[in-house]
């Protein structure tokens, strides 16, 4: 990062969410403190507001599903999926109720109602002690300005006046307006308010426009016009930048160009180590819109296909011939890269309108995943069966999630092979060698994967939900979110457990959570016996570079020294000198 600040500038810095660097003049999005018009009603009226109301719920809900699908196939499903919050809010009978409650005891026009019960809602949840909760009042409000808009008749054109290249600046930014930023001529934004896991934020970086959020009230300190230098490596707005900043955030871009050219040209390039050793680069997908992106990356296959996103924003479930179109496109374009697909992980924090889950005090620890599957049979019938049928192109794996036990495992191949008997009587075709794996993502399925390993053909470590079962730390939980350590001892020594257990068994270790595109653990991971790793499409390019300036031999000395330390501080200092000392370009972006 270039030394700061000098003569003439004033440096703000808040919170960096998208990286990225552009300069130009500011826009300011005014604070919306609309005047919600207020009459009196008629008891008689009621009725009528009340249908103006459903009206503008179910104009609501088009307008957030052609976002959504706008969203999708720009970028994916996993990022559209951020609007499934939105549609959750207009399905809210409590919300609704409580709306119809204050017509009936105010008498006064629905607008005005609703917008003050959803103002109580959103305050409420903006004073709560958990940034993950807060930043959840920021959705409420962009569905709340939606439905307001749609009683109102108005049109929201919020960026809709920004005709030059410029960075906008405002107290907040909604994801649905983030999600629709024209990168034409917007050079990047900055914010009031807002945390790194905010769906702005997401947003954001699924753009890969530069953001920053955090900076107080800064949106009430400049002007429309200001010149401004925006760093979303580092949090940074630079008002006035000298000469010399401009200087040397330029040639901070250049560089940053130069690897985007390097990182490009590797596309049809194996992930190999420099003393030979082939590590199997795949990508992690929510949908068949997905593949174009996993094609651009240079994956090999697909590592983790995530079914559940098949089965949210609808008002029915997928039938067996949706999965199976679904599936067999995926394997059949990608072919004969493998395309690995996780069977249903519906609960925790993904809940489908069409499936009654129960409310539940720790919904992650709670009926999700391969427990949902193994009671509600009927769903996970139509999967098995459409995955069996896809399983003719050759090239699919399949594996459960959230297995804890033999059991599990066990009653859910018994499953499988019921299916197979009826696709058999039905003279449907399907690979009958189709390889079956597990997700260790619990930490007693670390513990028994030699058990597992006779079994499968496949270990594939989910280390976002190991390293939350394992430290019991919530890590969108600020409170605690330090102790959310991916170099913890532990996580290292649960790892290698698995890895270790799968070469007794001859067979394959993979790792498709966050941890696995965390460039600091992506040595530590291959030195723990890793032989796959699967990251989003946007982070192939980059993981590859880096393992092909490494050695395995030198990765499997540190991975040994890693599970003699005591500290994962110790450990994380020493993952960061080693992947800065092998491939510094990835890392001249910030300081």
């Amino acid at each position: 990062m270039p030394e700061l600040p000098k003569s003439g500038e004033k440096v703000y810095r808040g919170i960096p969410v998208s990286g990225g660097v552009s300069k130009g003049h500011v826009v300011i999005l005014s604070k919306t403190t609309d005047c919600i018009p207020h009459r009196e009603i008629n008891e008689c009226e009621i009725p009528a507001e009340l249908e103006r109301l459903e009206k503008a719920l179910i104009q609501t809900r088009q307008q957030i599903l052609e976002v959504q699908r706008q969203v999708e196939e720009a970028m994916g499903a996993e990022d559209a999926s951020i609007f499934d919050a939105h549609l959750l809010v207009l399905e809210d009978q409590t919300l609704l109720d409580e709306v119809s409650r204050y017509l009936e005891s105010h008498k006064v026009n629905v607008e005005y109602a609703f917008n003050q019960v959803a103002e109580k809602y959103s305050a409420t949840l903006a004073k709560i002690d958990d940034d993950y909760l807060r930043e959840r009042a920021s959705d409420l409000r962009d569905v709340t300005s939606r439905v307001l808009n749609n009683l109102l008749g108005r049109q929201d054109n919020t960026t809709a006046a920004i005709q030059e290249p410029s960075i906008i600046l405002s107290y907040d930014l909604s994801p649905s307006v983030t999600a629709q930023l024209d990168k034409n001529v917007v050079l990047g934004f900055a914010t009031d308010i807002g945390g790194k896991t905010s769906h702005t934020a997401i947003m954001a970086r699924a753009l890969q426009i530069p953001a920053v959020v955090g900076l107080q009230n800064l949106s009430g300190l400049l002007k429309n016009g200001d010149y401004v230098l925006l760093d979303g490596y580092n949090g940074i707005l630079i008002v006035n930048p000298s000469d010399q900043t401009l200087y040397e955030y330029g040639q901070l871009v250049q560089k940053q160009v130069q690897l985007k050219e390097k990182l490009k040209d590797l596309a049809e390039q194996p992930a190999i180590t420099l003393d030979g050793k082939r590590i199997t680069l795949s990508a992690n997908i929510g949908q068949a819109s997905d593949l174009l992106a996993v094609k651009q990356s240079g994956a090999e296959g697909v590592g983790l296909f995530r079914t559940e996103y098949l089965f949210l924003n609808r008002s029915t479930l997928p039938t067996e011939e949706e999965q199976y179109q679904s599936y067999r496109e995926v394997a059949e374009a990608l072919n004969p890269a493998p395309v690995v697909i996780r069977t249903l992980d519906l609960g925790g924090d993904k809940f489908a309108a069409n499936v009654n889950m129960p409310s539940e005090m720790n919904p992650f620890l709670g009926w999700r995943a391969i427990r949902f599957c193994l009671q509600e049979k009927e769903i996970f019938r139509s999967q098995l069966r459409a995955i069996l049928r896809a399983s003719v192109a050759g090239n699919i794996k399949m594996m459960y999630p959230m297995i804890s036990c033999l059991t599990e495992l066990e009653k859910a191949n018994e499953l499988v092979n019921e299916y197979k008997n009826e696709l058999n009587c039905e003279n449907l075709p399907y690979n009958n060698d189709l390889e079956i794996g597990v997700m260790v993502e619990i930490p007693a399925a670390a513990l028994i994967a030699d058990t597992l390993g006779k079994r499968v053909k496949f270990f594939s470590v989910g280390t976002n939900d190991l390293i939350q079962y394992s430290l019991a730390v919530d890590r969108l939980n600020e409170k605690i979110a330090h102790l959310y350590e991916p170099a913890h001892p532990a996580i290292l020594k649960l790892i290698q457990m698995t890895a270790k257990a799968g070469h007794a068994n001859n067979i394959w270790t993979g790792v498709c959570g966050e941890m696995a595109s965390d460039l600091p653990m992506v040595p530590l991971l291959l030195g723990l016996g890793v032989n796959e790793l699967s990251v989003a499409p946007a982070y192939v390019p980059q993981v590859k570079f880096l393992i092909r300036r490494m050695k395995l031999s030198a990765a499997e000395d540190f991975a040994r020294w890693a599970l003699s330390c005591e500290s994962g501080n110790d450990i994380l200092a020493r993952a960061q000198e080693f992947v800065q000392e092998v491939a510094p370009g990835l890392f001249e972006n910030n300081g």
